[in-house]
């Protein structure tokens, strides 16, 4: 029996570096009511929206076109959904634990030092996380473009046919932004930490840490660099 059609999916490994030269990473853990990987250290992602690559959305977007990201994809999908898979990183990271990747109509970066807009935003996520609200519209009420040279696409996985449920995920990295602070749980998530990719594996395999294999796949990708200066080297992450 073939496994059902696999649904095109985002996920975004938010990295950081550390004072010893090293970075850290940052994971999730499912909330044990949610339906799937309940209990599980994911990182933060989801499946593509049709929002993510309609016309309105992709007029809010900078720093990416979509035939970049469909090249940057090997020309697998057409241009709008490459470009949306880029979108569903920022829209998803901002619904699951407030980070918002996000500039101005000059394409100056977001300045979160407005107590007034960051309260607007975080009455905005809940909105949009409650479905009172979708993304473009949000970010069109602030003036905002969803900035798109942010996420750095890092590799591909394809859930194999033998599963029920089956995604077609593009995995990215993005540093964390210096003037922002991840959310430690949310309507999404039950609590989350920063570790080193080395630690988080070492966590797996003496404690069950439990972890889905492409998330393992990509930490020991990440393990392989061994320091901020390697990985930027191999990935343009500083801003």
């Amino acid at each position: 029996m073939e496994g059902s059609p696999p649904k095109n999916a985002s996920t975004v490994i938010l990295v950081r570096p550390e004072a010893n030269g090293k970075f850290e990473v940052f994971l999730t853990r499912r909330p044990p009511d949610m339906e799937v990987l309940a209990g599980f250290y994911v990182f933060p992602g989801g499946i593509l929206e049709q929002k993510d690559y309609s016309e309105q959305m992709l007029r809010r977007c900078r720093g990416l076109s979509s035939s970049e990201a469909q090249r940057t994809l090997g020309n697998e999908l057409s241009p709008e959904l490459s470009l949306g898979h880029s979108v569903a990183v920022v829209r998803e990271l901002f619904e699951e634990v407030g980070i918002l990747f996000s500039v101005t109509e000059n394409g100056a970066p977001l300045e979160l030092g407005d107590n007034n807009l960051k309260k607007r935003l975080a009455e905005k996520r809940r909105a949009l996380v409650d479905g009172g609200m979708d993304f473009p519209s949000l970010l069109e009420s602030e003036g905002l473009y969803c900035d798109l040279s942010r996420p750095v696409y890092f590799s591909h996985r394809v859930t194999p046919e033998k599963h029920a449920v089956r995604f077609d995920t593009r995995f990215y990295l993005a540093q964390l932004p210096s003037d922002q602070h991840p959310l430690f749980s949310s309507q999404e998530v039950a609590e989350s930490l920063w570790l080193t990719p080395a630690e988080v594996l070492q966590r797996s395999e003496k404690n069950g840490f439990a972890l889905m294999p492409p998330t393992l796949i990509a930490l020991r990708a990440l393990a392989a660099f061994g320091s901020w200066r390697k990985l930027c080297h191999q990935y343009p992450l500083e801003r």
